[in-house]
């Protein structure tokens, strides 16, 4: 049975210690703040609130877990990138993240979401620098791929694959939408796949 169609909510954690204890392998989404990643889980899911989001960046200060059925879970990073908020704040999070990507036995796969007009901005380089230590598999979800002209597509699907492999950074990278559900099918059949390794 697909693990996405049973997602549901368990828990928010704010610091460290608030981690539900690990029963699985978890699958995390990171991305820059509004860059689509609840809009992309929801796909996934096949949903329509199972995540929420805010029209303001940076309003989600936790990490929320989702149980994918019985087996596995899914973890909603907070956006990076969030200019407004405060040293302290952003100091609070990148603890948060950090310590959940370099703390967890159980995360087998880190899905970046990148805007697909503006791919590998400053601060999706730095997230990626990151992830480097990271035992985990990566997928580089390019959101909003509706927004381009199928010639822009490719070109953004193969440009971002050239960067990344140059900079030695592996990662599967698809064009996804959740508005067109392009990409949609095939990332949910990747990571699933991922999840029974």
């Amino acid at each position: 049975m697909s693990a996405f169609p049973q997602a549901r909510f368990l828990t928010s954690a704010a610091k460290p210690q608030d981690f539900p204890p690990e029963a699985g392998p978890e699958l995390a989404f990171a991305g820059r703040s509004n860059v689509g990643k609840s809009s992309a889980i929801n796909a996934l899911a096949g949903r329509k609130r199972l995540a929420f989001f805010s029209k303001t960046p940076g309003r989600t200060q936790t990490i929320n877990f989702y149980d994918l059925g019985d087996q596995a879970r899914l973890a909603d990073l907070p956006g990076y990138g969030y200019a407004t908020a405060s040293k302290s704040m952003r100091a609070s999070w990148d603890a948060l993240i950090g310590g959940y990507l370099m703390g967890r036995p159980s995360l087998a796969a880190v899905v970046v979401l990148m805007d697909a007009r503006h791919p590998l901005t400053p601060n999706d380089r730095h997230f990626l620098e990151w992830l480097r230590p990271v035992p985990a598999l990566r997928l580089v979800l390019l959101s909003k791929s509706d927004k381009l002209t199928r010639v822009e597509r490719a070109k953004t699907l193969a440009t971002t694959r050239v960067t990344l492999d140059k900079a030695a950074m592996t990662s599967e990278v698809m064009l996804f939408s959740s508005k067109s559900a392009e990409g949609v099918e095939e990332a949910r059949r990747l990571l699933e796949g991922w999840l029974r390794k």
